[in-house]
């Protein structure tokens, strides 16, 4: 008897490898994926200005990544003694101007940089609604718990996000033409919404996308959203907050992910990457110290065969580690 409302995720034709740089932007869910890519040690970025929910603040995000232009001082705001960006989130923010920009700009500069050697882009977007500030009309990726009175909230329309976006994707066409585009919805409910204002959101956002997919660029689609929703469907594989994926969901999510975009041969050194970065993490107390030694040794036999296999990738502080342990015992 099946229990479930499963259904199939047709594999991506193009895959992710160790030689795909690979850049998140959106909401919270992007970072749940983003993560493991970066535990596996492929080249990740995620979320350069912090976490971004709406399709309007995210295509900004993109749109100033190409360009690179730098920040100045008539883009940041003071409260409460507090220099922020409308643009970025509050890890960006400080008591002095010249350290908020600073940061802001390093963080753009690398940002700027990965993209052109990006292969891969996956956008999530999280909500529809928007926050837009009275005094200059703008729409901002972060509020910084600043009165409410500043602000006037909106929900977007289909037409709005898919004319940005489509201006958008042409232009990553042409910026970068094997830049390959895959849109996500968050399964992150906006209870803050309601019940059925969350549902209007999301539909907002699904009807978009639905549209963007038809742009000559070829963007994808991952459901992320599906899984949660439709497959897994189940109190079980939520977090403490009942609004958020458990980490046995966002496990299993990843997991499709893995099928969709990853081939064997990938998986498989991902699988050895993960091996090497758990064996750091074992407890050594109370072992002979030719167990150790043993231990020490087979986790850099490890390393160098994962290091064969893609020449690229950086287990440095893996080979420091495991090199460590067996010079504590000479």
């Amino acid at each position: 008897m099946e229990l479930r409302t499963t259904f199939n995720i047709e594999p991506s034709e193009h895959k992710v490898s160790y030689n795909d740089a690979v850049i998140f932007i959106g909401s919270c869910f992007v970072t749940y994926i983003g993560q493991r890519l970066g535990s596996a040690h492929v080249p990740v970025m995620i979320n350069p200005f912090g976490t971004v929910f709406n399709p309007v603040s995210v295509c900004n995000s993109i749109n100033r990544i190409i360009t690179g232009k730098s920040y100045v001082m008539a883009e940041i705001n003071n409260y409460n003694g507090l220099w922020l960006s409308f643009d970025h989130c509050t890890d960006f923010s400080s008591e002095s101007a010249e350290q908020t920009l600073t940061s802001i700009n390093s963080r753009l500069k690398e940002a700027s940089a990965f993209i052109s050697e990006a292969h891969f882009l996956f956008v999530t977007f999280g909500t529809a609604r928007i926050y837009r500030l009275n005094e200059t009309g703008r729409i901002v990726s972060n509020c910084h718990k600043l009165p409410a009175s500043y602000f006037k909230r909106e929900l977007l329309t289909v037409d709005e996000i898919v004319r940005i976006w489509n201006l958008l994707l042409e232009r990553l066409k042409s910026s970068f033409p094997d830049l390959k585009v895959v849109f996500t919805i968050s399964p992150v409910r906006h209870w803050k919404d309601g019940a059925h204002g969350n549902q209007v959101s999301k539909s907002v956002l699904f009807l978009a996308v639905e549209e963007l997919l038809k742009h000559p660029s070829k963007p994808s689609y991952f459901p992320a959203y599906e899984l949660l929703m439709d497959d897994l469907r189940d109190y079980r594989f939520y977090d403490d907050d009942m609004l958020h994926p458990s980490q046995k969901a966002v496990d299993y999510i990843w997991e499709e992910f893995s099928k969709c975009y990853f081939d064997s041969n990938t998986r498989e050194i991902m699988q050895e990457v993960n091996r090497i970065s758990k064996a750091m993490s074992h407890r050594i107390k109370n072992i002979a110290p030719n167990e150790i030694k043993k231990f020490a040794e087979a986790s850099l036999a490890r390393i160098v065969s994962v290091s064969k296999k893609v020449p690229s990738i950086d287990l440095q502080k893996e080979r420091n580690y495991f090199l460590g342990l067996i010079n504590q015992l000479t």
